[in-house]
């Protein structure tokens, strides 16, 4: 173990700047609705400081003082607690929704148990690649333990459901795979077995067959199942090359829906305009690189995982919900990471960007 150095302060930065960024632009997206629904146009601002930025930043700090072997050491309870939290979504009582569970009801909070999933798959597969390291492309004691992992995640998610967040998942533990060396075969395998299901799953659930074909067909329905994306085209394009100005979004006046969640890159772009929307995208390639270099330079293979892990949730997931708002993916739930609204997001958020910057202390 090295000693300890200086933290990667490019990392810090282009967060701090995000979220500030992000706080700047969800009390402009969420200001009219709030008004409508509260009478307070900085309600949801305040519910994102007190719900998600406090104890998000807290998380942060303290992850980032916590030496990251310690998430090795507890791997496997974190994951097998994660599970159950995914479990308790489908507990009368517990869940928000009778319809979609996506939700826990805990009373004096409420919050998404796959973020949670998310972060404790990272380690817990980080942890099992690291045992596995000597026999990491043996189909029977590493990818198939490893298929058994996904599968029971896959039925519990699809279950709620959230195909969304479970492509997220997925793209995020076959990085982590093909990082930790495993065999590519397999990996190829995988995914024919998904282009041959997909059709299946697309039939069974109509709201993803209407998603491929806005994909496929923006016009189709301008005023139905295409509406979500022509309003966030509309707030893209008539940002122009310099924006409206802050503030001065016409979308946001209850065109565009999900204003302040899954869409509020529509909104930034169309109050910054295309050349300041780009340096915003810009930061985000600045923290995705910084973690990048954090994993190639990262001390042992537990490490080098869980950095390539976090960084290719933050990756994925950014261009997946940038990629649905220009219409070259299918729209998603998938919010913008510490810009969008939702506190459980980005407390996790901030928690995986914590152990990431105690692992740049090591290198």
């Amino acid at each position: 173990m090295k000693r300890i150095s200086q933290p990667d302060y490019l990392l810090i930065f282009s967060t701090f700047l995000i979220l500030i960024i992000g706080l700047i632009f969800l009390y402009s997206a969420s200001s009219v609705i709030a008004y409508k629904n509260f009478k307070d146009p900085l309600y949801y601002l305040k519910h994102q400081i007190i719900k998600g930025l406090i104890p998000g930043l807290i998380f942060f700090f303290i992850f980032s003082f916590i030496n990251y072997k310690f998430w090795q050491k507890i791997s496997l309870p974190l994951f097998i607690f994660s599970i159950f939290l995914l479990v308790l979504v489908f507990v009368p009582g517990f869940s928000v929704s009778h319809q979609v569970k996506r939700w826990i009801d805990l009373k004096f909070f409420s919050f998404q148990p796959i973020e949670a999933l998310k972060l404790s798959l990272i380690i817990f597969l980080s942890d099992f690649f690291t045992k596995k390291e000597k026999e990491i492309k043996s189909f029977s004691s590493t990818f198939l333990p490893f298929l058994f992992i996904l599968a029971i995640i896959s039925f519990l998610i699809i279950k709620q459901p959230n195909f969304s967040g479970l492509l997220i998942i997925f793209l995020i533990s076959f990085t982590i795979y093909f990082v930790a060396g495993g065999n590519l075969i397999y990996l190829f395998l995988i995914f024919t077995v998904f282009l041959f299901l997909l059709p299946i799953f697309i039939n069974l659930f109509p709201y993803l067959k209407n998603r491929i074909l806005v994909l496929l067909s923006p016009q189709v329905d301008p005023l139905g199942i295409s509406y979500h994306l022509q309003q966030a085209l509309i707030a893209i394009g008539s940002g122009g090359i310099f924006g409206r100005g802050i503030g001065l979004s016409r979308q946001k006046f209850f065109y565009l829906p999900e204003v302040f969640g899954d869409s509020i890159f529509a909104v930034i772009a169309e109050e910054m305009g295309f050349i300041l929307t780009v340096l915003i995208i810009l930061l985000y390639f600045l923290l995705i690189w910084r973690g990048f270099k954090i994993a190639k330079l990262s001390p042992d293979l537990f490490s080098r995982l869980i950095s390539i892990g976090i960084v290719s949730w933050f990756g994925f997931q950014s261009i997946i919900n940038l990629s649905a708002m220009l219409g070259i993916f299918p729209l998603t739930g998938v919010p913008l990471p510490l810009i969008s609204y939702g506190g459980s997001a980005m407390v996790f958020n901030l928690m995986a960007l914590g152990i990431l910057v105690n692992i740049s202390k090591y290198i």
